[in-house]
């Protein structure tokens, strides 16, 4: 009986296993997807379809999430913002972890090559390759690791797009340049902000090899300068009209603007406001997208 109680005490809460999965990071992940989905879908949407992509792709990146945790814990244990995740802080065994990870990307993956088709099974499998093979392993080595990651982190919209028509088009790899532009200048918002924590954990992200910022700052308006050309790719396409123009210009120009205000000023508030103005912009330009398809 002692033996039992002892078991069930060590095992981890079910919490750590839903940290582990990065749920933050896998709600944008599904939520991307289904964007992808919904632009790229003609007529009445497939619902079975579409909700067998969204589980898929989110047991894919859930497990992804997992399997990085897994790789990482050592560098989480030396990050303030980190070492209380499960695995660093003890609570969780690597071993646990990795089968964990294992399995919920396995079953993603089988879910999308069953349910939904072969390209979307294929970019998923491409995405968790990248992510957990060349990204991770280049974030303790280069500063180039933030453009690497951007790939596996842009591909989500593409992976609707082909859930949805079987096939790739110039509409999914729009769609990937907004989201490959537009993390670029929302990571080095959140690099600036735990530089220090960066690094402690060994990680020569840009804002650390770059103690004065210039070379960030300037990073920052040139990929932001990027994303509002990219942004206007939609409407070359005719996926989107005169509304999405108007407000991708009006959005585009209202995020080039806190990150020039961060490029003259690199303070902690200042990155800050680039990181919210992040958070603001791609719900916004994908809300105009979805109005113009209604319409």
């Amino acid at each position: 009986m002692n033996t039992t109680v002892a078991v069930v005490e060590s095992m981890p809460a079910i919490s750590d296993f839903v940290a582990l999965t990065k749920p933050r990071i896998t709600l944008m992940v599904v939520l991307t997807t289904l964007f992808g989905y919904y632009v790229a879908a003609e007529g009445a949407l497939d619902v079975v379809r579409l909700f067998d992509a969204l589980l898929g792709t989110a047991l894919s990146c859930a497990g992804a999430g997992a399997l990085n945790m897994v790789m990482e814990r050592r560098a989480d244990g030396l990050m303030t913002r980190t070492r209380h995740r499960p695995i660093p802080s003890g609570r969780m065994s690597a071993g646990t972890g990795l089968a964990f990870g294992g399995i919920l990307s396995s079953a993603g993956l089988i879910v999308l090559a069953a349910k939904v088709n072969a390209w979307t099974a294929a970019l998923s499998a491409v995405t968790i390759a990248l992510y957990l093979f060349v990204y991770t392993p280049l974030k303790s080595r280069t500063s180039l690791c933030t453009v690497i990651g951007a790939i596996p982190g842009a591909l989500p919209p593409v992976m609707g797009w082909t859930a949805a028509t079987g096939s790739l088009g110039a509409g999914a790899w729009a769609l990937f340049g907004v989201l490959f532009f537009w993390q670029l200048p929302h990571f080095l918002a959140i690099a600036w902000l735990y530089r220090e924590d960066y690094e402690r954990a060994g990680y020569p992200v840009l804002p650390v090899v770059d103690p004065d910022g210039g070379s960030t700052a300037r990073q920052v308006v040139l990929q932001t300068l990027a994303l509002v050309v990219i942004s206007l790719a939609p409407v070359g396409l005719g996926l989107a009209g005169g509304l999405y123009l108007a407000g991708a210009v009006a959005l585009g120009l209202a995020f080039l603007a806190f990150g020039l205000a961060f490029a003259l000023v690199r303070t902690r508030a200042t990155a800050r406001r680039l990181f919210l103005a992040s958070l603001a912009y791609l719900p916004g330009l994908f809300a105009l997208l979805a109005m113009g398809r209604i319409g």
